[in-house]
């Protein structure tokens, strides 16, 4: 494998990306950053922004303050964002009830109808006991949404009695959680044109912060390259061969079962503002599943919005959420294009923040959109199953098969539980919960059929 050194920042980054056989160990944190980080970062130097609007008691429940089964804000306007998001102070207390929004288009007086946002209670989140939950920034949180360019907002929370407790005597309201703020995210601009060639760098000069998530791809692309390009299934095998056993030794190798690695717009590509996320890398020993999402944003994106959609749900993870990067190790949009999700490196064990109990030795991919009454497009599903052909045939992995992952805790398995799973598992087999829709669910047997059949199996 090459090593790569970056200079051109002033800074000196490491960039020596191992595959499989000598990733780094669980826990380990990978010394990529730059040494002298900015003394001081203005706001106008970040892009995108966050406006976060205490909610307040509605109807009959004004005068009970916190305590208030119903809150909410009336009709308002505000500075332009194009997400929102609830989230309330602490992140074990669960939002039973409705959350609806509606919102104006920009510069248009005219009003949405009332959205549903999805209260998914944490399942999407770092395991119990892990150092990012324990940091003491995480808070509850809803599903964020997608509604475009807007600058109007209202909306209206109603806590229901959990399904599980509810009997003739129980209550049909409980009291919300507290600390309840509306998020509005503004995603920021888009990134400048590329050109002709996405895999080409974007620009000569790289914040620290951008060269050090670009660098631990160095063995895929250039340093700042928009985008990983795709590799022929020949030249996959082959990459992998030599990296496991070295040019000498590469003829008498086996031929793995992996398949040929997809494009993947980075984070340069799709515009992370590098700044959000915590400066450390950290990462499990290996990758033995894969757990599929929905995002739960809505469908009313354009695939040429995907970057935005992306920038604004990182920043609602980070900023809203209080999570160390963006939760998913991947995003696939419907159009079936492959987004690098949390930084660290797209070939290595990331450990990401999207299936709660389940994140060690596990990738999460999130395809945007919302699929519980919607059926996810062709592309979006053979995506998947592209990029579970390759990352998971880089740890040895078979899509069609199972294995057993170590639960950390959650609704469904206690605590060290030793649970067999599908290699391509749904969010909701590993935690209670509706995701990733019913309608991307019913599509996951295609696509381990098609990702094995990818490998060559």
């Amino acid at each position: 494998m090459r090593g790569f050194l970056a200079s051109s920042i002033g800074v000196t980054c490491a960039a020596a990306l191992a595959l499989p056989l000598t990733l780094p160990s669980s826990g380990a944190r990978a010394a990529t950053q730059d040494a002298h980080p900015p003394a001081v970062r203005s706001a106008e130097s970040v892009p995108g922004s966050t406006q976060s609007l205490p909610l307040t008691p509605l109807g009959s429940d004004r005068s009970l303050g916190g305590a208030s089964s119903e809150q909410g804000l009336l009709r308002r306007e505000v500075r332009p964002f194009s997400l929102v998001g609830v989230v309330w102070d602490d992140p074990d207390d669960e939002l039973h009830g409705s959350v609806q929004v509606r919102t104006r288009a920009s510069g248009t007086g005219t009003w949405s109808s009332w959205q549903q946002v999805e209260t998914h209670n944490h399942e999407h989140a770092a395991d119990p006991g892990s150092e990012e939950r324990a940091s003491g920034k995480v808070r509850g949180s809803t599903a964020p949404l997608w509604v475009g360019d807007s600058d109007g907002v209202e909306i209206r929370v109603r806590g229901e009695a959990p399904r599980h407790r509810a009997s003739a005597g129980s209550p049909a309201e409980q009291a919300l959680p507290s600390g309840l703020r509306l998020e509005l995210v503004d995603p920021g601009a888009e990134p400048p044109p590329q050109g002709s060639t996405p895999e080409k760098p974007r620009t000569p000069a790289l914040t620290a912060e951008t060269a050090a998530s670009s660098a631990v791809n160095a063995d895929l692309a250039p340093l700042g390259a928009a985008a990983i390009p795709a590799l022929s299934k020949k030249e996959t095998e082959s990459d992998l061969i030599a990296a496991r056993g070295g040019p000498d030794e590469a003829a008498g190798k086996a031929r793995p079962y992996v398949g040929p690695r997809p494009r993947i717009i980075t984070r340069n590509g799709w515009g992370a503002n590098e700044k959000l996320r915590e400066r450390q890398f950290g990462y499990s020993k290996t990758v033995k599943a894969a757990f599929v999402h929905h995002s739960a944003t809505g469908n009313n994106y354009r695939c040429s919005q995907a970057g935005s959609v992306l920038r604004s749900i990182y920043r609602y993870h980070v900023k809203s959420s209080g999570w160390r990067d963006f939760g998913y190790n991947f995003a696939v949009d419907k159009c079936g294009n492959i987004y690098e999700g949390r930084a660290g490196g797209v070939a290595k064990p990331v450990l990401g923040a999207h299936t709660l109990g389940f994140n060690t030795n596990s990738m999460g991919i999130a395809v945007l959109g919302s699929f519980g009454y919607s059926s996810p497009p062709a592309a979006a599903v053979n995506a998947v199953a592209r990029l579970t052909a390759w990352k998971l045939g880089l740890y040895g992995a078979n899509p069609r098969g199972k294995t057993y992952l170590k639960s950390g805790g959650g609704n469904l398995y206690k605590k060290g539980r030793n649970v067999r799973l599908h290699v391509i598992s749904g969010h909701r087999d590993g935690f209670a919960t509706e995701c990733p829709g019913s309608r991307l669910y019913s599509k996951l047997g295609k696509a381990r059929s098609t990702s094995a059949r990818y490998q060559g199996r």
